[in-house]
């Protein structure tokens, strides 16, 4: 587990952390089947991953998608999430996430 975040990952963190959305609870580099995923609100088995830009590579992507599928079979939802959106648009990414598990607005 990395002990200091990227931006993005600590601008998210510090918009979700002690229940500020919405009171849910999200836990950050949580494991889940063998993987560390960057965030999971377990009550809505919600995964956020914020991905830089690494993941635009060819094998990249194909490792993402495996492990997303994975994931999916255990009953997971996988959210990926772009460092510049995160930095730039988190309203949008909150409400992203709260149409995702089934709240139509963001209060």
């Amino acid at each position: 587990m990395r002990k200091s975040l990227p931006a993005a990952e600590l601008a998210f963190w510090n918009a979700l952390r002690a229940e500020r959305l919405m009171g849910l609870n999200f836990r950050r580099q949580m494991p889940i089947a063998g993987f560390i995923v960057d965030f999971a609100c377990p009550a809505y088995k919600l995964i956020i991953e914020i991905d830089g830009p690494s993941h635009s590579f060819d094998r990249q992507i194909e490792d993402d998608r495996i492990r997303d599928e994975k994931l999916h079979r255990l009953g997971w939802t996988v959210l990926r999430l772009i460092n510049e959106d995160v930095l730039k648009n988190m309203d949008s990414v909150c409400s992203h996430i709260l149409r995702t598990i089934g709240v139509d607005r963001f209060e």
